[in-house]
């Protein structure tokens, strides 16, 4: 067996019930086998693949809070876990396992499409002309604010259950289709209720700076992020009413300038939230060094960040979270994903789904990172994966097949992992199961 001895050496008592056991794998790509939460320059490429052997295939036994007990050779089960009952057993048959796929950076509550945006987009109106025009963010905004929190809860169900039969496990979930307290506050209560009843693991971001709203100024609409939507978010969060990780603000031309972007984050750190947030993406505005002198744990999209800003990130140890679908969608310069790797700063994928990004797929996401931004196969793995987890400060728990982790699994209806990124499109079909703390969530029956 290629990848060598199995984790976790030590024999179980023997007779225990057990949650799961994925047992004849051909891969396991670990991605990480030493306990790492992060991955810096030529190490990204590393997937610490465990191979089956031409007569011994690969096991992961799964205990029942939904933990990895123990990866390694199919002969070994037996020995290691004496008499265990498994409460189910699943042959992989031969094919490739890889960590659930982790979604960095998603709108995924919202009323009303966009639909009606695409052609103008098409034909070639840009972003800001889009959002000048009443368009963009704004008319979600009105969309949403008319919306029942029922109405909207319905709507997340189908969209987050898409994304994990495309192999998504643990997504990053924003609000910010509000842009004042009530709003705010029902999608983050939305999120709340959708946690017991959706297949993924939820991280929350408070996204009330996403955009400015119809007659009022960004000044004014900072005072009001800072001096009334934030402190009804952590109320509600120590009413034990919402959950919410990080807080996120739209820096950018024509929405929140760096002062007052690093206003928001200031108070939101006050709060004890993470730095999760939009920079640099239609305008270079240094918003990435500023986020870096704050320590911030992310930054999104980054299509025009500076040399001094890959720098300043790397430095900092900030995750660049970089969106090809839409960079794709609004025809923007790439990102310099290759100089970003190079540099030492890690880089994660989201699929940045939104009513102007319509995309569930992280699969897609890792093939238009490899063909776009020039990710190896596995550099865009441990992107989707680790780097991901660790953007959301999940690493510990997520990202990686090892010991003590979430049982967080996608079988590959193929020997070699790299047919998931391979194929364009179609991924629910090379997918066969979709596993979350031990449970399958999805099932591929032909």
């Amino acid at each position: 067996m290629s990848g060598r001895k199995g984790n976790n050496e030590g024999v179980d008592k023997g007779g225990r019930e057990m949650l799961l056991l994925v047992k004849g794998a051909q891969q396991v790509v670990r991605v990480a086998g030493a306990g790492e939460r992060v991955k810096l320059g030529a190490s990204m490429g590393d997937l610490a693949i465990i191979s089956a052997t031409q007569h011994d295939g690969v096991s992961i036994a799964v205990q029942q809070d939904g933990k990895i007990a123990w990866v390694g050779p199919d002969s070994e089960v037996g020995a290691k876990f004496p008499g265990a009952r498994w409460g189910r057993v699943v042959e992989a048959c031969g094919r490739a396992v890889v960590p659930g796929l982790v979604d960095a950076h998603t709108h995924p509550v919202w009323a009303g499409d966009r639909v009606h945006e695409f052609a103008l987009k098409v034909a070639g109106a840009s972003y800001l002309e889009v959002h000048e025009a009443g368009g963009g963010i704004n008319y979600t905004v009105e969309q949403t604010r008319a919306a029942s929190e029922d109405h909207l809860l319905n709507l997340l169900l189908p969209r987050l259950t898409r994304m994990a039969k495309a192999g998504t496990t643990l997504a990053e979930c924003k609000s910010g289709y509000g842009l004042e307290v009530a709003t705010e506050l029902k999608m983050l209560r939305v999120l709340e209720r959708a946690r017991p009843l959706t297949p993924l693991t939820i991280s929350s971001t408070f996204c009330g700076a996403h955009s400015v709203p119809k007659g009022m100024s960004a000044e004014e609409a900072t005072r009001l992020v800072v001096e009334e939507q934030l402190p009804a978010v952590v109320e509600a969060r120590e009413k034990g009413q919402v959950a919410v990780d990080s807080i996120d603000v739209f820096c950018e031309s024509g929405v929140f300038n760096v002062a007052q972007t690093r206003t928001i984050l200031e108070a939101g750190r006050r709060h004890g939230l993470r730095l999760n947030f939009h920079a640099d993406e239609l305008t270079p505005l240094a918003g990435a060094e500023m986020g870096a002198s704050l320590g911030a744990e992310a930054m999104s999209h980054l299509e025009e960040i500076s040399e001094e800003g890959v720098a300043a990130m790397a430095k900092a140890g900030s995750v660049a979270v970089l969106l090809p679908t839409t960079a794709l969608v609004l025809r923007l310069p790439l990102p310099p994903a290759r100089a970003m790797i190079q540099a030492g700063v890690p880089v994660a994928l989201g699929s940045d789904f939104n009513p102007n990004a319509f995309c569930l797929s992280m699969p897609l996401v890792m093939h238009l990172a490899c063909v776009m931004m020039r990710l190896s196969p596995n550099e865009a793995l441990t992107a989707a994966t680790l780097h991901a987890a660790h953007a959301l400060g999940k690493a510990h728990q997520h990202g990686s097949i090892e010991p003590g982790k979430m049982a967080d699994l996608v079988i590959i209806d193929a020997p070699r992992w790299d047919h998931l990124v391979y194929q364009l499109g179609g991924n629910d079909y090379v997918i066969t199961h979709v596993i979350r703390a031990g449970k399958v969530i999805h099932e591929r029956h032909d």
